[in-house]
């Protein structure tokens, strides 16, 4: 990459989080303050910037729109699927990615070990909010009233000795999962299986999906996949969601 295009590339991602000054701007540079003007006024003759009134350079219009068609190309499950299966395949377990869509939270790809159990999971079908720790993963992170909007739905019926079968303990799993960053189901709807899950995120930051591996207990309990699998799923989901246009 030439060096102009990476000094266009910073400064859109500098202004972009607020607007700044021309001496600002060739600080985060560490260049000239003209130089840093040079760049600034090809970038708003182009329409990727704009000068405020009070001299301040901020993203253009241009870009907003360019950023829009943009994200029109980005389908979550077409974008995931090469990482979810790299996943599958190192982890030897099976891996789920679900997304919010509308009032539910859905399977929309699914891996299973070669040579292991298939699991009860179906693509195209909601997951049961209360034990699934994809759904936990999402909820932890979008909204509190849509996340109460969601939960008002949910019978919390007990399927297991673990499962939580009252809104108060959920939430309060919730925001567990929200300040570690990740979420489990400890054998919550099939007592004989358990996973973790973490969030994926789009271009504004919002939690829209989230990745999980899932493993028969006898083959790795919430011990082992938390010490040998974590690692690796909470890259895959980042590595999605800076896909996706997220930037930490």
């Amino acid at each position: 990459m030439s060096q102009t295009v990476r000094r266009a590339i910073d400064i859109l991602e500098c202004i972009a989080r607020r607007p700044r000054t021309q001496t600002e701007v060739g600080e985060h540079l560490g260049v000239h303050r003209s130089t840093a003007l040079r760049l600034l006024e090809a970038l708003t003759e182009g329409g990727l910037a704009r000068r405020l009134p009070d001299g301040r350079y901020a993203v253009g219009h241009r870009l907003a729109g360019l950023a829009q068609l943009a994200l029109e190309q980005f389908d979550l499950k077409d974008v995931a699927s090469e990482h979810v299966r790299g996943l599958g395949e190192r982890s030897g377990h099976t891996v789920h990615l679900a997304a919010l869509e509308g009032e539910q939270i859905v399977y929309i790809d699914k891996v299973d070990p070669v040579d292991g159990v298939r699991l009860y999971s179906q693509i195209g079908r909601p997951v049961t909010l209360h034990t699934a720790g994809v759904a936990k993963a999402i909820l932890a992170h979008v909204p509190h009233a849509r996340a109460d909007a969601l939960l008002a739905r949910c019978d919390f019926a007990p399927h297991t000795s673990t499962t939580i079968t009252d809104a108060a303990a959920y939430r309060a799993a919730l925001d567990k999962t929200r300040a570690r960053g990740w979420a489990v189901d400890d054998g919550e709807y099939e007592d004989y299986v358990n996973c973790v899950a973490v969030p994926v995120r789009d271009s504004a930051g919002d939690v829209v999906a989230a990745v999980s591996v899932t493993a028969l207990k006898a083959k790795a309990d919430l011990t082992a996949l938390e010490a040998d699998v974590l690692p690796d799923l909470m890259a895959t989901a980042e590595t999605i969601s800076k896909e996706l246009g997220w930037r930490p």
